[in-house]
């Protein structure tokens, strides 16, 4: 099958496990075993009587007791990679699915992934601060954590090339405008040329920052300020004149093993399977119970009710780690399937926040015309299911910043809905769902304040009946929705802004 570890329970690991060291592990499963497998098929309107926000409301619950783990670390309750909330996380999903009985094979999948945290920093361009600094994730430090002084140097181009950076790039800070190539190479291209910091611009309105992504020993301290800070400077530059300025990043980057949870049906067609994911992990700041909490844990409540019922396609859940850090659980994921077993995988469903408290009804707007064919009938599915309630319902960019993106590279179709992160929700939204205009859909995305008090219940509620819909819907029958033809040939292949919810290009 795809590279993957039978899984015993994560607490009673030393740590092989969670190393990345794969380990030979015991298959575990629970000690009461089903006699019989269940006799009725699933229907989608069985699966969905399960759903309450009862059920949904008390394991978020238990999952911030879980975060709270992480308070020695962290002086905060958090579910970051490698923390003690994460590893809870872990044990809490392996050891739900583990006590269902023998319905589902259980795997883990071990993994190094980069973290990186920056704790302070400084840009000073002439005798000026830019207002819209931001540091980059994934950035090294400056040298020594300490300050570092050079010129400002302008660089051609979109500084994608060895030959965009002028002679007097050595020992300069390098400023370059955002375009064409992803942050990463911008960073590296400047460490080669001698540069001992970078400014990214942006070339349109508004501040800026993204990720590196995976990391380079030519990466050097990077920032990003916005095109009207930039103006100034550039100016300056054109003219001839000289901007003596300084920088300060105090950075870490590092490697933090960590675990994909995988649990697939035993019964159902294992040639034809569908597949759902959310990610098990939160950001630094917070303990993440909507981001996504609220995701990771309607799949463990559709799964445990799911053992009701008899399948004909194969049902695989998947709860990723590292999704925070640029979606590297997913994609490791899926770099790890062979052609036989990609091939098996007949679509893929995302389930990344559904319980944003200024909420919309969002469905990814995922067409056949750029996304593997049957991603536009996993969209129409949602968009039915929401009609057929009287509910609204908006369509947001397949612009990657979820897990269903390397699916979707791979030739898997791919869609999800979510209930928004940090975007603005506006009038005639407020028209359709109620909420306040001019907040975020999350006003505590990213934050501390992304408690069990930060869920909308209702509209967590409809979702997850909906998630459970559409399991119940591929797992009933997978009659009329298109065969797998290939990989390459079907493959999403246009480039992205994002990769999870940082910038990249």
């Amino acid at each position: 099958m795809y590279n993957l570890l039978p899984l015993i329970s994560l607490s009673a690991l030393t740590g092989a496990a969670i190393i990345g060291q794969h380990p030979l592990i015991e298959s575990s499963h629970s000690e009461s075993p089903l006699i019989s497998g269940p006799e009725e098929f699933v229907s989608s309107s069985s699966l969905q009587a399960h759903i309450t926000k009862e059920g949904l409301l008390k394991r978020a619950k238990h999952l911030y007791k879980l975060a709270e783990q992480a308070i020695p670390e962290y002086n905060r309750p958090t579910r970051v990679i490698g923390s003690q909330g994460h590893l809870a996380t872990l044990d809490y999903i392996y050891s739900t699915l583990a006590g269902l009985g023998d319905y589902y094979e259980i795997s883990n999948q071990s993994f190094n992934a980069v973290v990186g945290n920056v704790f302070e920093w400084r840009l000073v361009l002439g005798d000026t601060e830019p207002e819209s600094v931001l540091p980059f994730a994934l950035s090294p430090p400056t040298p020594k954590n300490d300050a570092i002084f050079g010129p400002l140097v302008l660089v051609a181009n979109d500084g994608c090339d060895e030959s965009d950076y002028p002679a007097n790039t050595k020992g300069a800070i390098a400023l370059i405008k955002r375009g064409v190539c992803p942050f990463g190479q911008k960073s590296e291209r400047a460490g080669r040329a001698g540069a001992i910091a970078a400014v990214i611009y942006n070339h349109e309105k508004g501040s800026m920052s993204g990720t590196l992504g995976q990391p380079s020993i030519f990466h050097v301290a990077t920032y990003g300020i916005s095109l009207e800070d930039a103006k100034l400077y550039i100016e300056k530059l054109k003219q001839g004149k000289i901007v003596p300025s300084s920088a300060y990043m105090d950075s870490i980057v590092y490697n933090a093993p960590t675990t994909n949870i995988v649990a697939q049906t035993k019964g159902g067609d294992p040639e034809n399977c569908i597949m759902l994911g959310g990610h098990s992990d939160s950001v630094a700041a917070g303990p993440g119970i909507n981001d996504d909490g609220s995701g990771s844990m309607t799949l463990l409540e559709v799964a445990t009710h799911l053992t009701n019922y008899k399948v004909n396609s194969c049902v695989r859940f998947a709860w990723w780690s590292g999704e925070e850090e640029g979606l590297l659980g997913s994609t490791y994921y899926v770099s790890q399937l062979s052609t036989e077993d990609n091939m098996k995988i007949r679509l893929f469903m995302d389930y990344d926040m559904l319980a944003s408290p200024n909420y919309a009804y969002q469905v990814y707007n995922a067409t056949d015309a750029a996304n593997p064919a049957g991603s536009e009938g996993l969209r129409d599915l949602y968009v039915q299911y929401y009609e057929s309630h009287g509910k609204n319902h908006t369509f947001i960019p397949f612009d990657g910043r979820s897990d269903y993106q390397a699916f979707i590279e791979n030739g898997i179709p791919g869609g999800g809905i979510a209930t928004g992160a940090e975007g603005v929700k506006t009038t005639e939204e407020v028209a359709m769902f109620g909420g306040t205009a001019g907040d975020w859909y999350d006003p505590c995305y990213h934050q501390f304040c992304d408690t069990v008090q930060n869920l909308a219940l209702d509209a967590w509620e409809f979702n997850s009946k909906l998630v459970a819909h559409s399991v119940a819907t591929y797992a009933l029958s997978l009659e009329g929705f298109p065969e797998r033809v290939g990989i390459q040939a079907a493959a999403h292949l246009q480039p992205t802004l994002y990769r999870g919810h940082q910038l990249v290009m």
